[in-house]
């Protein structure tokens, strides 16, 4: 049973007007020392780290995510215990603030600070509350909403005696362990979801939705068998270059992993303002047109268009004929029959990058259905899509609930607002694997300055 404590007094800080009477008040300066060792030559005998939802985590620079610098030599050296804070851009940043278990390194942009005086998960914590709700929000400058080093090592922060401190983590590790297990079921129920939708519409694109025709052996491993009266075509007979700029006065779309080709607009990132960018080369989409972006199509970033706009000039604009229905070819498309396809025929630039140039994609084989079957199959695809994107929702909903409960659990007794010092924490599993298959970590897409995502 958790309660409230039975004396409180009041304090000064915009985000906290009163904590338990017997707790200290302290300034970060009292508490936090600034690490400014960089790695300068030695960047290779570091672990390559990121800021990320998950904590402190090694970035995998295999992912083709993000950009990196031509030297790691101003990356600055984490040791286990170490705080990391993005002091800036705080608003757009998903985490400013982490707590290192590893050795290795961040980027230079991030305000490094070795935790004395307080347990430092207890100093975590409580700086995870905040920035769950931005709370620091009064202290922001400029317009890159920066807290200025000055002003951060002057804030005060509530510090309750050790030993209460450490009953308050180990309490905050037991709770949040157990909800991110929870959490965990679900993701993996989403997961599996996403993997047999995968299956369905691979199937149905390959085998169709009559099961009684007569198949034959495509010629292609990634396709496998087709109905015997379906045609294997080259990409390039049923699609052709479109190479059309200098329409700056169309919108800017954008090419997602999630939903292919999207209104820039439509999704609420941090990004470099396009608008202040010279558009003249960015080149037309029109509606029915298979967009890729070259450098992720290996990922599946591709899609057909339902809009007019205009697309970097990197990406791949495809002119589609009329061989196919419109939001058939999306689902053909992007489907990991053709994603395999394009993975194989891209060439790998060092060793997060792969590039896919038009001259090996026109080779990529499609499978084509008559137009009366590609309707059926659609219909099919639509059905199974409805049904199983319902469960997923269900499935997010719960996580969306957990996640608030989290967030909520964290706050209260990290502020003082629940007394768990009668507490009593069973023994768990603290080994929890959270790991979903979805990537949250922060992109770091130029790390050489700052925290992009």
């Amino acid at each position: 049973m958790m309660n409230k404590y039975n004396d409180y007094r009041q304090i000064d800080l915009p985000w906290l007007k009163d904590i338990p009477s017997h707790w200290g008040i302290r300034r970060n300066k009292n508490i936090f020392t600034e690490m400014k060792n960089e790695v300068g030559e030695d960047s290779d005998k570091y672990t390559l780290l990121s800021l990320s939802k998950k904590g402190i985590i090694p970035r995998d620079v295999e992912s083709g995510k993000g950009k990196f610098p031509e030297k790691f030599d101003k990356y600055k050296i984490v040791k286990p215990g170490y705080m990391a804070f993005c002091l800036f851009d705080i608003d757009e940043t998903p985490r400013t603030v982490g707590l290192s278990e590893l050795d290795g390194m961040l980027t230079g942009a991030y305000t490094i600070m070795d935790v004395h005086d307080v347990n430092p998960r207890y100093a975590f914590y409580y700086y995870l509350a905040l920035d769950n709700v931005k709370a620091l929000k009064p202290l922001y400058s400029g317009l890159r909403k920066t807290i200025n080093s000055n002003v951060f090592q002057s804030t005060k922060v509530p510090v309750p005696p050790m030993e209460e401190q450490n009953k308050i983590v180990a309490f905050l590790d037991w709770k949040t362990t157990e909800i991110n297990w929870l959490i965990a079921k679900q993701r993996q129920k989403i997961l599996r979801l996403r993997e047999l939708e995968h299956k369905l519409i691979k199937n149905a694109i390959t085998r169709g939705v009559n099961s009684e025709v007569q198949f034959r052996n495509s010629g292609n491993r990634f396709i496998g068998e087709v109905p015997e009266h379906w045609q294997i075509l080259p990409l390039y007979a049923i699609a052709s270059i479109r190479s059309d700029s200098n329409h700056t006065d169309l919108p800017l779309l954008s090419v997602y992993l999630d939903e292919g080709v999207v209104p820039f607009s439509s999704r609420d990132e941090r990004r470099t303002n396009a608008t202040s960018q010279d558009l003249s080369k960015y080149q037309k989409v029109e509606p029915g047109d298979f967009v890729v972006n070259n450098q992720q199509a290996w990922r599946g970033s591709v899609g057909v268009s339902n809009y007019e706009g205009i697309v970097s000039p990197a990406y791949i604009v495809l002119h589609l004929d009329d061989t196919l229905l419109r939001e058939y070819a999306n689902y053909l498309l992007r489907s990991t029959v053709m994603v395999d396809q394009y993975l194989i025929n891209s060439k790998s630039v060092g060793s997060i990058q792969r590039n896919i140039y038009w001259p090996r994609m026109k080779r990529v084989d499609v499978p084509v259905p008559p137009k009366n079957e590609q309707q059926d199959i659609l219909d099919y695809i639509d059905e199974i899509y409805k049904k199983i994107e319902a469960l997923i929702h269900k499935y997010e909903d719960k996580n969306k609930v957990l996640e608030e409960l989290k967030t909520k659990i964290i706050s209260n007794v990290t502020t003082g607002k629940i007394d768990v010092r009668e507490v009593y924490i069973p023994e768990y599993d603290a080994s929890i694997d959270e790991d979903s298959g979805e990537d949250d970590s922060i992109l770091d897409a130029d790390e050489t300055e700052e925290q992009e995502d």
